[in-house]
């Protein structure tokens, strides 16, 4: 072993022992920050709606619970947008001014020539909007949009749905949204 090995290995060593890691995205992150407000769960592998301890003593339902209903699929209609079946979902719940919002764009004909969708919230002008690119999803076949409404919705608000094609035309359609 060269000098710079024995020096090192020592020094990692430590480090890791003084400093565990602790991840933010890590699969025992119960989505939440750690810090000051660490806590422990009575039970690991506890069900949804189990309680856990702050170190402050304070005691609540797990945090799994709080977001359980927002990730239900309410189905929309289906719309033709330039020929292109298209079913569309939204989860997140309702539409909330100045919430994230999630769509589902399921195009139904096998077309190989999209090559972007896009969709918002509010008019089709997009003022104050903010326009989400979709990922298309293999396992889903479906596009993911995620999108934030704008801070002030009236009556005639609704999701706007962008195609794009390969040859460079861009087709919209809209759909109301469930609020």
């Amino acid at each position: 072993m060269n000098t710079n090995t024995l020096i090192a290995l020592p020094i990692t060593l430590v480090l890791a022992l003084v400093f565990p890691a602790c991840s933010e995205s890590s699969s025992n992150d119960h989505g939440h920050a750690h810090g000051d407000d660490t806590h422990t769960h009575e039970d690991t592998a506890a069900p949804t709606g189990s309680t856990h301890t702050h170190a402050d003593g304070s005691t609540h339902t797990d945090h799994a619970d709080d977001h359980a209903d927002s990730l239900q699929k309410i189905p929309l209609d289906t719309i033709v947008i330039n020929g292109m079946s298209i079913q569309l979902s939204q989860s997140h719940g309702p539409v909330g001014a100045g919430e994230e919002e999630h769509l589902i764009v399921t195009i139904d004909n096998g077309d190989t020539d999209i090559i972007g969708v896009r969709a918002w919230i509010g008019s089709e002008d997009r003022t104050l909007s903010y326009v989400g690119k979709g990922e298309y999803s293999v396992i889903n076949d479906a596009y993911d949009i995620h999108t934030i409404a704008p801070d002030a919705l009236d009556l005639n608000t609704m999701w706007w749905i962008e195609i794009e094609m390969l040859d460079g035309s861009k087709h919209i359609g809209s759909i109301r949204p469930v609020m």
